[in-house]
């Protein structure tokens, strides 16, 4: 799907809303997930878990959420690849400047 496609539009892709705290304290209303980012799931089978990301695909256009393992039927656990339009970011990860200018520019 986004395996072709230029990084800006990957990039557009891997958006989730922001939780209404955030969106008053902002004023934005959905941000480039990160890892870091502290989000909650609010659709699918583990709709309600709250953990930090661990890892995003942009190519896949998934992220993995810390808490979300699968089993496999050799016993492997492996993460559960979430797509960012089903999470929420309830925290963000604002450790580096451009992170922080990224969350506090209008629009």
């Amino acid at each position: 799907m986004l395996k072709n496609a230029e990084w800006r539009e990957r990039n557009s892709k891997l958006r989730a809303m922001v939780s209404d705290e955030l969106r008053s304290k902002y004023g934005i209303k959905a941000i480039r997930v990160r890892k870091g980012d502290v989000v909650k799931v609010m659709r699918g089978d583990f709709k309600g878990v709250q953990g930090k990301v661990t890892q995003v695909y942009p190519k896949l256009g998934r992220i993995a959420v810390e808490g979300l393992i699968r089993k496999k039927v050799s016993g492997q656990e492996i993460p559960v690849k979430v797509h960012p339009s089903k999470v929420m970011v309830v925290e963000l990860n604002l450790e580096d400047k451009l992170r922080l200018k990224e969350a506090t520019q209008s629009g």
